[in-house]
């Protein structure tokens, strides 16, 4: 190592510590302390690489001191690496401290270059220094490259720091399993980008929370990200961040959430205010979606559950389903699903502040809400007022049967699906509530719905049926429609092995012959041999209706004689 000045020097630097490095691996003595020297050969190996593609004239009288050192110590490691591969060492103890020597000089090396970029002497001559790894790269070239974006996200200018988290962000766009496994593995590297989530200098803070988001994506490096600290700085962002850092920031706190675990965390830095704080003041905006997220996964802790529900969450989400925005109704609906879940006074709370309003609302085919919100509104509907009469009466009062038999008619697919789900619901809840649905329309769109291509569909279609007419004003409203009883009995055709529900039908058709007008319909109908071939199939239901209809007759027979 002889040439005096230039970039030759750091040249052959870099060479010498690529030796050092190779040779380290044959070295079977001392592994724990050669594993440190080489991660720190490593560092050093990137810092320099980074130092020679710059302009560094400004920089080479001190450069060229810390250069000299560099080289006395990687001579003296290169002498120590010989004594170890040989073992031709004096004694155990005074290699062990020949080595931590070696080691502590190396972090002083490494430590002076970070201070000549911090004195802004090396400005950087191309947006990226060591080229990015092909496809076929191998795992070397790869870590290589991500060791030498930690050496400038460490000793690098502002601009070069920057630099590095956007090609770093590329690439992990490209192939985030590969690029994200090797950088956790690499020391120091996820704390790094968690401390620039603490500075807001050129998009610093925007960057390592995107890439952060990315890293947290992986199950298994949340463990990781949280013995790095990254809660605290995390819930700064969200206070003090722009906006893409805020939503940014929001989707890692979600996925490190997933486990309650973390969730004392966030609740111990007071992250639950700031994000019911954020959830007060923004509206229509995509970070809602994402702080949703968070706070339904902290929910699950009851006592962070009733800390929310003393900072008033139930009236700040309930604001938040009015929203026009889809995210956040969507969101926000989610949300009061989970805190109701299995909680009684929750549910009333949410009934008490309007809740049941609120949705009713979205449901209304007049809002300007969409299908995802309507349906995530039927749902909520049905899983808020499922066990209360109260519930219902408020419903039927803000139109919800109008909305659900609107939804049966017009709706599309999975809205018509759970319109129809409403409607099952909805009859199963009283007498009351049938003969409202009986006067209102319900049970032509329901025999409509018994010829769906979906099964499913025409099961419940089905169920609901057989559920209203056991109400006798039903039945009589049911056969003012000539053609209702006449597609029941032509579905029984037992040729049609797989359409529908028999047993289903049958038993509309059994609740049916309790009204006069309806057995004469049944029993004049062109498809009544369909029900007297079922009853020789000795299907049980249709041999009772059969007998029921012959007894009827042979009654009106000894009628017409008695008063003859």
């Amino acid at each position: 190592m002889s040439e005096p000045t230039g970039k030759s020097r750091i040249r052959q630097a870099i060479e010498f510590i690529s030796s050092l490095i190779s040779l380290s691996y044959s070295i079977k003595v001392f592994p724990v302390k050669w594993q440190s020297i080489r991660t720190k050969l490593e560092e050093l190996l990137s810092s320099l690489s980074a130092i020679e593609n710059c302009d560094s004239t400004k920089s080479f009288p001190p450069l060229c001191n810390s250069l000299q050192a560099i080289t006395v110590t990687l001579k003296n490691c290169h002498e120590l690496s010989g004594h170890c591969v040989e073992y031709s060492y004096s004694g155990k103890l005074l290699m062990q401290s020949d080595l931590d020597i070696v080691s502590r000089k190396l972090d002083n090396h490494i430590k002076g270059i970070s201070e000549i970029y911090s004195l802004g002497l090396l400005t950087q001559s191309y947006a990226i220094i060591v080229p990015r790894p092909s496809l076929g790269a191998t795992r070397d070239d790869v870590k290589f490259y991500i060791r030498d974006l930690l050496s400038r996200l460490k000793i690098g200018s502002l601009e070069m720091k920057k630099q590095a988290l956007i090609a770093l962000n590329e690439v992990i766009q490209e192939d985030d399993t590969r690029y994200v496994k090797v950088a956790i593995e690499i020391d120091g590297f996820v704390a790094r980008l968690v401390n620039f989530l603490d500075l807001q200098e050129g998009n610093l803070q925007e960057e390592a929370s995107k890439a952060l988001s990315v890293i947290a994506g992986f199950q298994s490096f949340r463990g990781g990200l949280i013995n790095a600290g990254i809660i605290a700085p995390l819930i700064r962002v969200l206070e003090c961040g722009n906006c893409l850092s805020k939503e940014y920031a929001a989707t890692c706190l979600m996925k490190v959430t997933e486990n309650s675990d973390n969730a004392w965390s966030v609740s111990a830095h007071g992250g639950v205010t700031v994000l019911l704080k954020i959830c007060e003041e923004v509206e229509g905006n995509s970070l809602v979606g994402s702080v949703c997220g968070v706070l339904k996964n902290l929910v699950g802790v009851e006592e962070i559950k009733r800390f929310m529900i003393e900072e008033r969450v139930v009236g700040v989400f309930i604001k938040l389903v009015r929203s026009k925005d889809e995210v956040t109704q969507i969101s926000s609906i989610d949300f009061l699903q989970t805190m109701a879940s299995g909680d009684e006074s929750t549910r009333q709370m949410i009934m008490k502040e309007g809740g049941i309003r609120a949705l009713a609302r979205v449901l209304d085919p007049k809002s300007s809400s969409s299908s995802k919100s309507r349906e995530m509104a039927l749902r909520g509907i049905v899983r808020l007022c499922f066990s209360s009469v109260n519930s219902v009466n408020i419903l039927l009062i803000h139109g919800f049967m109008d909305h659900i038999l609107y939804f049966l008619r017009h709706g599309d697919g999975s809205l018509q699906e759970l319109a129809l789900k409403a409607a099952f619901w909805l009859c199963g809840t009283s007498d009351e509530a049938k003969k409202l649905m009986g006067d209102g329309g319900f049970m032509p769109e329901l025999v409509k719905l018994l010829d769906s291509k979906s099964f499913e569909v025409r099961e419940m279609a089905a169920e609901t049926l057989s559920s209203m007419v056991i109400v006798p004003r039903n039945q009589k409203r049911f056969v003012q429609n000539d053609q209702n009883v006449g597609l029941l009995m032509q579905m029984l055709d037992p040729q049609l092995e797989n359409f529908g529900n028999k047993k289903l039908l049958l038993s509309i058709l059994m609740s049916l012959t309790s009204c006069n007008s309806a057995r004469k319909k049944i029993a004049n109908s062109g498809y009544l041999i369909n029900i007297e071939k079922l009853a020789e199939a000795e299907v049980s239901d249709a041999k009772k209706i059969v007998r029921k209809l012959s007894s009827n007759r042979f009654r009106n027979i000894l009628n017409g004689i008695w008063h003859s």
